[in-house]
This record gives C-alpha cells, structure tokens and sequence, in this order.
C-alpha cells in the first residue's frame, strides 16, 4: 500500500523550533530521495528539503541554516528539524519522494508561525 504519514505540525511562535516526522510505506521510501514541500494558502506546493537514499541533502535558499532534513532507512521515516520559525514557514507541509512520479500525497500536517 503506498502511504505517506506527516505528523510534528503546530502552532509557534516566531523564532521557535518544530520536528516534522514523515513515515512512508517501504515501496515510496526505499531508495528513493525523499523530499518535504509545503503549500501556504494561495500559493504553489514548493519543495523546500530533499535527502536522498545515501544521506546527501539539498534545502531551499528560504530554510538554509534553519531546517535540516534527515531519515532513518530502519524506520521509513524522514524527519525535518525547523528552527528559527519565520511566520512566512506558514503552511501545510507535506513529504513524498523526489521526483513525485504520480504518488499520492498525505494528508500534510499544519504549521503556523505567529508573529
């Protein structure tokens, strides 16, 4: 079954930290780049971190030096560390593998950032 499980999200304030936790069936997460993306309400689905099979990451100029991803290939899960909260990181955030190749997305899981 092709599943993508987002969890870790809430409300903060400015300058606080959150840890997003994705966990995905097998057939998504192994051996693919795993990536986060987050809509914020009128806007396009953006990705902001990507981390593939080996542990090489690449983030969005927006969140460098604020977010880090990183995923445990034990636990088919990925996670991404949030610091340093902007009320501009508002949105709903959503993870799915790197191309996205037609995979359903979750659910996604709320952050809001208040000022």
């Amino acid at each position: 079954q092709v599943q993508l499980v987002e969890s870790g999200g809430g409300l903060v304030q400015a300058g606080g930290s959150l840890t997003l936790s994705c966990a995905a069936s097998a057939s998504i997460f192994r051996l693919n780049t795993m990536g986060w993306f987050r809509q914020a309400p009128g806007n396009q689905r953006e990705l902001v971190a990507a981390i593939n099979s080996g542990g090489g990451t690449n983030v969005a100029d927006a969140v460098k030096g604020r977010f880090t991803v990183s995923r445990d290939n034990a636990r088919n899960t990925v996670y991404l560390q949030m610091n340093s909260l902007k009320p501009e990181d508002t949105a709903v955030y959503y993870c799915n593998r790197v191309p996205v190749r037609g995979t359903p997305w979750g659910q996604g899981t709320q952050v809001t950032v208040s000022s």
